[in-house]
């Protein structure tokens, strides 16, 4: 049971693990829309095809009879409430097996999306859907989000129901080396959501942002880069922080019922009547932890969370350029960014969305500092010196990203140059 801070401080501990054993996860999510009509597809589409998935020897997770997800092996397929999917994928060695993985996922996918007249996009907001024509699905928790989210940040239901996001969970050996890695991952949003951008079309049109969806995640209700996050953040700074953070929600048997007007204090101080006043154990604080919507955050790894989704050719990209930097080269890109403000780093995240790589940070442009974390990165993953079979290391997944560098020019901008010319929603589907 979590009945103290010591409790949340030896959770974080658990995590820890020994720098040969450090893994990899990815989590990718996609829209889809039904090709006869570019509407979004419904749940009984999702039923579809999640059947079509059984048959590739995935398995089905239920809530109460509906089928919510997939599992197979170490991976799932979970559904988000505008019935976007996401791939939550198994923990790997290295940016080879988790490319592997997403593009067998793709495989997968493709086969099951073109029997059912499925069209993909890969985008971090959807370009074509208004909110209100976006279905919603049977899971239990979606519905209280719906209802709650929206009092504390205007555009929470278009964070739940048209973004779409590529998630890195990356591992720590120390609690030393955490701390390391939380500042240069909150450091460096900015410029995450710069490079990564690729959300700039909204209901058919041009959004005058970049990354609409970091826009919209900056005004989400639980979300956020905190000024605390740039401290030199240790476990028990975090678990005060995630005490006396307020709870979404409870799950109460195979129900869930609001937890708004309570912290997660309240919960292990045994205040929840609703709940008959029950202390929590480490499922209820892993819950608590998945409802903290920062752009990075603790669970018993850390889970980087500024990149839009993009195209099945520069999915690897974004994981490519954190490894790089974090497994990598983590002690010189430290050194990088301990000289910046902290002031001048949110001031930065705020205007990226729009300005891209045009927003300045410490006297320089982003496109200065990608380019900078860049060429780290690739030491980084020198060093590392991971191959394939055809003997090339994990430095042929930046290649996306040396020329998004090389022409200036990031995903967002192709989408509008792409669908400006004609308005051809085609243009806005995965090929």
């Amino acid at each position: 049971m979590i009945t103290n801070k010591e409790k949340i401080i030896k959770y974080f501990e658990s995590g820890i693990k020994k720098s040969k054993d450090f893994k990899i996860g990815i989590e990718h999510e996609k829209f889809l829309f039904n090709n006869q009509n570019n509407k979004r597809i419904d749940y009984s589409k999702i039923k579809e095809m999640f059947a079509a998935l059984i048959e590739f020897g995935w398995n089905p997770i239920l809530e109460k009879k509906n089928i919510i997800g997939l599992n197979k092996g170490g991976k799932n397929i979970t559904l988000e409430p505008g019935n976007q999917i996401e791939l939550s994928g198994d923990k790997l060695n290295n940016i080879h097996e988790a490319c592997a993985e997403s593009h067998d996922y793709l495989f997968e996918l493709k086969q099951v999306t073109k029997k059912l007249n499925i069209n993909i996009v890969s985008a971090g907001f959807d370009p074509i859907s208004k909110l209100n024509e976006v279905p919603g699905n049977p899971k239990q928790r979606y519905k209280l989000m719906s209802k709650i989210m929206p009092l504390g940040g205007k555009l929470s239901l278009d964070m739940m129901y048209r973004t779409c996001g590529t998630q890195l969970n990356i591992d720590y050996d120390s609690e030393k080396d955490f701390i390391k890695k939380f500042k240069i991952v909150n450091s460096i949003v900015p410029i995450s959501i710069a490079l990564f951008a690729n959300s700039s079309i909204i209901e058919k049109k041009k959004s005058n942002y970049l990354s609409y969806r970091s826009k919209i995640w900056q005004n989400t209700s639980r979300g956020g880069l905190p000024k605390l996050f740039f401290e030199d953040l240790n476990f028990e700074k975090y678990a005060e922080y995630v005490m006396n953070f307020p709870l979404l929600f409870i799950k109460d048997k195979e129900n869930f019922i609001s937890g708004e007007k309570y912290t997660f204090k309240n919960f292990m101080d045994g205040q929840i009547i609703e709940i008959k006043n029950r202390i929590p154990d480490d499922i209820d604080l892993s819950t608590h932890l998945s409802t903290i919507f920062t752009e990075n955050r603790l669970k018993k790894y850390i889970e980087l969370r500024s990149m839009d989704t993009c195209g099945w050719d520069c999915l690897c990209a974004g994981p490519a350029f954190y490894i790089g930097i974090l497994y990598g080269n983590l002690d010189e890109v430290y050194e990088l960014i301990s000289k910046w403000d902290k002031d001048k780093i949110i001031n930065a995240y705020l205007e990226a969305p729009q300005k891209g790589l045009n927003t300045q940070l410490m006297n320089k442009d982003l496109l200065y500092w990608a380019k900078t974390l860049l060429d780290f990165s690739q030491k980084g993953l020198e060093k590392r010196d991971i191959v394939n079979k055809s003997r090339k290391n994990e430095n042929l997944f930046l290649n996306h990203l040396q020329k998004v560098i090389d022409n200036k020019t990031t995903n967002a901008e192709h989408m509008i140059n792409k669908f400006s010319k004609n308005e051809d929603l085609n243009e806005l589907y995965d090929k």
